[in-house]
């Protein structure tokens, strides 16, 4: 008998138990300021649906290396880039890992597929599934901050600009499905216009709830590595595509070097320098938006890495060709000009280092240029801007020895 009271005693312990791992299971929103908090699984699975979407812009570019093309590219990928970026920064601050917000997130995931699926349809009659994956997007996060705005009472500055925003932002891509193009376009152009300017006057409230600074560069440079993985996609899908002719496996040997020292100037210069600066204890961080130079600057890092997969990809798989088309030369060569232009825009500022900056990636820039003008074979114009690019790391290395430029791992 007394078993059995003690049986039931524990049974009842272990409801309570029970109950209250499901009561933890919905856990409202709440400052994140843990100095060891990193990564979480749901974040690295919302990233990958971005890895597609990443894709299948560079696919548009691959299919039109004009003028045009690129713009239309940059434009559908600046607007992938801000609905992770702004998701990015809602998790950043109030990512709590419970039930409601798994399901947000995955609903929001659930936009990014639409989005990504839809690509190619902008321009065409089925242009309006983009539009609804985004407002998708829009609307996980408008439930987001009001979710924070109810239980966080000293965010409630911060959440209702954003609320704002985001919910201005929405309005104008839901009225955009009722017009046709160009009208469409413009209303998307300012509804990432207006949802990028609200947030950014939350920053510089008096009372802004602030980002977790050591968190934040590394969501973002898992970002960049994702973005880097279509380098590394491109040089396969070439050789695979160029039937491994021997100057096409010629050319994949550069090319992949180069994709292998765009991430060494990233993480151990420009990125580790920007890194340093956010995470001292400096005061003017937040007063002199830090921060938000850090987010944005991360966009044309991006969309420029993602051209240059284009570009290695093409130049892998005409290796065996005479010479590469002005198309996937110029990709290949403004694309990476900018991406060096844009880290050492961040190495000077954040790392307060603009000499160090100016003399490596800032020499990077005319270099890549003049391999463009030279018009050289494929395995011969990857060859060089394989040897820019690892003389490049060879001198920051050297930088950071003498001072030049202080860092710290990403």
């Amino acid at each position: 008998m007394t078993d059995a009271r003690d049986r039931l005693g524990n049974g009842e312990q272990d409801l309570d138990e029970g109950e209250a791992e499901q009561v933890e299971a919905v856990r409202p929103p709440d400052l994140n300021q843990d100095s060891d908090r990193s990564a979480t699984r749901l974040e690295l699975f919302f990233d990958l649906a971005f890895v597609l979407f990443v894709a299948r812009c560079a696919d548009l570019l691959a299919k039109d290396e004009t003028w045009h093309g690129a713009l239309v590219f940059t434009a559908i990928l600046t607007i992938g880039w801000w609905a992770w970026a702004s998701t990015t920064l809602y998790a950043n601050r109030f990512d709590t890992d419970d039930a409601i917000f798994r399901l947000l997130t995955l609903s929001g995931m659930a936009g990014v597929v639409v989005m990504a699926a839809s690509v190619d349809q902008v321009g065409k009659s089925a242009g309006h599934w983009f539009a609804i994956g985004y407002v998708m997007i829009r609307l996980v996060l408008i439930a987001g901050y009001a979710r924070a705005w109810w239980h966080v009472p000293e965010a409630r500055s911060t959440a209702r600009l954003y609320l704002i925003g985001h919910t201005l932002g929405a309005t104008f891509w839901l009225v955009s499905l009722a017009f046709p193009a160009p009208v469409r376009y413009w209303l998307w152009g300012l509804g990432v216009l207006v949802d990028v300017v609200w947030p950014t006057a939350a920053a510089r409230l008096k009372d802004a709830v602030p980002l977790h600074l050591e968190h934040l560069p590394e969501r973002f440079g898992l970002f960049i590595i994702l973005v880097l993985g279509e380098s590394v996609a491109g040089v396969v899908t070439g050789v695979h595509d160029g039937d491994w002719k021997p100057l096409v496996v010629a050319t994949a040997v550069p090319a992949f070097v180069a994709a292998a020292a765009l991430w060494w100037v990233y993480f151990d210069l420009s990125g580790g320098a920007a890194k340093r600066r956010l995470t001292s204890e400096d005061e003017e961080i937040t007063k002199h938006g830090v921060h938000d130079f850090y987010v944005y600057v991360h966009l044309p890092l991006a969309v420029s890495l993602a051209a240059v997969a284009v570009g290695l990809e093409h130049a892998v798989l005409h290796g065996a060709d005479d010479h590469l088309s002005a198309g996937t030369r110029w990709t290949l060569g403004i694309a990476t000009a900018v991406y060096l232009l844009s880290a050492a825009f961040m190495q000077g500022h954040l790392g307060r280092r603009v000499r160090g900056a100016l003399l490596w990636p800032g020499t990077g820039v005319p270099l890549v240029l003049l391999v463009v003008l030279l018009d050289l074979s494929p395995v011969l114009t990857v060859g060089l801007f394989a040897a820019v690019l690892v003389a490049g790391v060879i001198a920051g290395f050297l930088l950071h020895r003498a001072g030049e430029v202080r860092t710290e791992k990403i």
